[in-house]
């Protein structure tokens, strides 16, 4: 899913900085959450967007939404 952000194809760890390594800016961000959630089936709060700084908050955030959803 992180091809279309990191087209140079930079290794990507969960401390790669989703603004600064891979230059994904809000526009990108709001597109790559989307994303996120049509593909897991999960809503992902807007509030909680604004936290993310790396790819590590990225699956932190989705695994605790895929913990709390109901089936």
């Amino acid at each position: 899913m992180l091809d279309k952000y990191n087209p140079e194809g930079r290794p990507v760890s969960a401390e790669t900085d989703l603004g600064a390594d891979l230059a994904i800016d809000s526009v990108a961000a709001m597109d790559l959450i989307m994303e996120i959630e049509d593909h897991f089936e999960i809503d992902i709060p807007i509030n909680l967007v604004t936290d993310l700084r790396t790819v590590g908050d990225l699956v932190e955030l989705v695994r605790q939404q895929l913990e709390g959803r109901s089936d």
